[in-house]
């Protein structure tokens, strides 16, 4: 197998599958449900975005150095957090704020410290062809994940907070008074990580794998760097999540233990 049988995709085709997008207008409007705006936002900049997207990649990968490597690595890192808080229905304190930022950020880093410098060894650690596109993967999870985890602890809080004040009266600390609820939190967050991963391979092939199939690499060469790649992906939501919520929930309580 080699990239010579890759086959090319003309604009035009491309076009074609378009009508995925009218089929689903479609669908929507019969339906009575008002998403067209959105249907047509999120297909519009997802296109722009990738098109952008590409014509800088290829000319990082001409020209790869360090520092415009980590300037990438920090605007996805940016506007993954961004986005992050966007999906949280709730008002969210600065401090829980902050706190999805640091959860954020130490999980990415560990996370790619090793995977990237120990498991792929990729040299220089900056090359471009490597760090992004597995960063990208790597950050896009984790910020679902936070996400979900931040929406199922704040709506945990909010709806058992008679429990919680019932435990702090009986003696309980905001610790075991909320143990159950960050939990139950951490496992939502968790949990389609975890489905994706159980039916991989047998329901799914992942869009990395596929791709460089694609693009003629030999299968198991790409089921290995797929089976790597879901190792850290899993991990850098784990250590992501694990951090926001087991530091988060004290955000609800003020120095005397009790529900702000």
């Amino acid at each position: 197998m080699n990239n010579q049988t890759v086959m090319d995709l003309s604009i035009l085709h491309l076009a074609i599958a378009y009508i995925f997008v009218l089929v689903l207008l479609v669908i929507f409007k019969s339906r009575g449900i008002r998403r067209e705006k959105m249907i047509l936002i999120a297909t519009t900049r997802m296109t722009i975005q990738l098109t952008v997207m590409g014509y800088i990649l290829m000319v990082v990968f001409q020209h790869p150095k360090w520092y415009i490597s980590l300037l990438m690595l920090a605007v996805m890192l940016s506007f993954a957090m961004y986005n992050a808080m966007k999906r949280v229905r709730y008002e969210m304190s600065k401090e829980l704020k902050h706190l999805m930022i640091i959860s954020m950020a130490i999980g990415y880093l560990v996370t790619a410290v090793v995977f990237i410098l120990f498991v792929l060894q990729v040299d220089p650690w900056f090359d471009p062809q490597y760090v992004i596109p597995i960063s990208g993967m790597i950050i896009g999870n984790a910020m679902t994940g936070i996400a979900l985890g931040a929406n199922r602890l704040c709506t945990n809080m909010q709806d058992h907070h008679e429990e919680i004040e019932n435990s702090l009266m009986l003696g309980a600390t905001s610790k075991d008074a909320s143990y159950e609820y960050v939990n139950d939190a951490f496992d939502s967050a968790i949990l389609p990580t975890m489905n994706n991963m159980l039916t991989m391979g047998i329901v799914s092939l992942p869009g990395m794998m596929t791709g460089q199939i694609l693009s003629g690499t030999f299968p198991l060469t790409a089921i290995k760097y797929q089976i790597g790649i879901m190792l850290a992906i899993l991990g850098c939501t784990a250590i992501t999540v694990v951090l926001f919520v087991t530091l988060g929930y004290r955000t609800f309580f003020n120095e005397s233990d009790a529900l702000k």
